[in-house]
């Protein structure tokens, strides 16, 4: 909405569930979702996927093009990470990290999540760190422009 510089009214909704049902019943006209819950609908042709909000295409639907593609500098991905307390012993984090890339590297784990729209996406704790960083600065900028507001 911000970079596009359109007005769109946000519906906000308990889950994708009752988002996706008031999008196909066409009690609204478009919504942003994760890939996961609306994958089925999309294939069996009950949605329409105008676009995925990644910077990239996605393997899971790589004929629908990325937002990127028309609003350059565009990145919305949804990401997912695990943390720990502060003050964790680095040598645990370590084998935290290398213990989780082990797991998601497998085949049958990769698989799996390629099937529910999810792409693994593995960075070590320093790249994280930077990684959230930016992140915070990014939506940060989108915030204070909307003039969003905590209640």
């Amino acid at each position: 909405k911000y970079m596009a510089g359109i007005d769109m009214v946000h519906v906000p909704y308990k889950g994708a569930a009752p988002a996706t049902m008031d999008l196909m019943a066409g009690n609204v006209q478009v919504m942003f979702a994760g890939l996961g819950p609306v994958i089925p609908q999309a294939r069996a042709g009950k949605l329409r996927p105008l676009a995925v909000a990644g910077a990239n295409r996605s393997q899971a639907l790589p004929e629908v093009p990325s937002l990127a593609e028309t609003l350059k500098g565009y990145d919305g991905s949804t990401w997912f990470a695990i943390f720990s307390p502060a003050g964790t012993p680095q040598d645990i984090v370590g084998r935290l990290s290398r213990e989780l890339a082990t797991i998601m590297a497998r085949k049958d784990v990769t698989e799996q999540l390629l099937a529910q729209g999810y792409e693994p996406w593995i960075m070590g704790p320093k790249a994280l760190g930077s990684f959230v960083i930016a992140e915070i600065a990014k939506w940060s900028k989108v915030i204070n422009a909307a003039g969003i507001k905590t209640e």
